[in-house]
């Protein structure tokens, strides 16, 4: 669905599936890249609870103000939405992450992404259509798994 500055939310049913992927639980530290209306890191502070955090990052500024905004009104204080910045993916200044969701397609995995996770890590993204799951495990290199395919906006 449209939101405004050419990019989208995703139809429900994909977002059911990338969170089923991503298995967040109660106390985790998540990130949300191309969080647009806010909508997910919403779901992702819910499933996290106030035991965890979850960080919402956009590049386009005026979905970032209105996805902040919609955040806020969801009386979540552990979840926040940021703008993003320039040049820089994700955020790794809270780095690393337990859980990492990237709502935007990519050309192939983000090597700044997988530098952001932690230790016992899952990532779930879509390169090249295909939606991933990447599970990292004693700070290993990930184990990557296929799950079908998928058209996002692309990742910048």
């Amino acid at each position: 669905m449209p939101i405004g500055h050419g990019q989208t939310n995703s139809q429900p049913r994909t977002v059911v599936d990338m969170l089923r992927l991503l298995a967040p639980e109660v106390g985790m530290r998540v990130l949300d890249v191309g969080a647009g209306s806010g909508w997910t890191t919403a779901l992702l502070a819910r499933l996290v609870g106030p035991a965890g955090s979850v960080t919402g990052v956009e590049l386009e500024p005026a979905l970032a103000r209105w996805g902040a905004e919609n955040l806020r009104r969801q009386h979540t204080p552990w979840a926040a939405l940021h703008l993003a910045q320039r040049g820089v993916l994700g955020w790794p200044g809270e780095a690393p992450y337990d859980r990492i969701l990237v709502s935007a397609g990519a050309k192939e995995i983000p090597q700044e992404l997988v530098e952001q996770l932690g230790p016992e890590a899952v990532m779930v993204l879509v390169v090249s259509g295909t939606l991933l799951r990447l599970q990292r495990s004693g700070g290993s290199t990930p184990t990557v798994t296929r799950h079908g395919s998928y058209r996002f906006v692309p990742l910048r």
